[in-house]
């Protein structure tokens, strides 16, 4: 799909402008660190049953109400502020996903080997086919189900495997940027 630019983009990407800029500089590129992949299995937590959309246009009050995904911060959260957030009309108000916030950065604090190398471990060792249509993009793969079967078992939650396939898209530990599109191209 063309964009306002004449770039060619993955449907999705060629939306409104947030969906661009995220499509473009972010979605299938290579991302490492403790905090960036804590906040990226936070978000998708939180996107789960809502619109990738909501989540990309609050992330900014995100990062603010979770201490910029600083897990040892994010872990000594207390009743106080799971009320705070909860009461932020900035975010998502979900009492479970919250929690789930939480609860996953006193994981990766417990965690025998850094979340960036046991994320990471999961990633295909080789690229598959580039899709050609959204429909050729898979929802959960062998990988995605083995990553979220591994992190439940570490205590992680709201971590499914279409959640850490998801997960596995936003970091680039795949890239399903559609053959047609620029990225694609820019990429190969």
């Amino acid at each position: 799909m063309l964009g306002a630019d004449g770039r060619a983009r993955c449907p999705w990407g060629a939306g409104p402008a947030d969906y661009t800029e995220y499509h473009d500089s972010e979605w299938g590129v290579p991302l490492h660190g403790e905090r960036e992949l804590f906040e990226r299995i936070t978000l998708e937590s939180f996107q789960s049953g809502l619109s990738w959309l909501t989540i990309l246009r609050k992330r900014a009050a995100f990062r603010r109400a979770f201490a910029d995904f600083e897990p040892a911060k994010v872990a000594a959260f207390d009743d106080g502020d799971r009320e705070r957030l909860l009461a932020d009309a900035e975010i998502v108000r979900n009492r479970a996903k919250i929690d789930a916030a939480i609860r996953n950065a006193g994981a990766v604090l417990e965690l025998d080997q850094p979340l960036d190398e046991l994320l990471w471990s999961f990633a295909p060792q080789r690229r598959r086919q580039r899709p050609r249509t959204l429909a050729e993009v898979p929802a959960t793969t062998p990988e995605s189900t083995a990553m979220a079967k591994e992190l439940k078992r570490r205590g992680f939650v709201f971590v499914g495997p279409t959640t850490c396939y998801a997960l596995m898209q936003a970091t680039g530990m795949v890239d399903d940027h559609l053959a047609t599109c620029w990225r694609a191209a820019d990429r190969a």
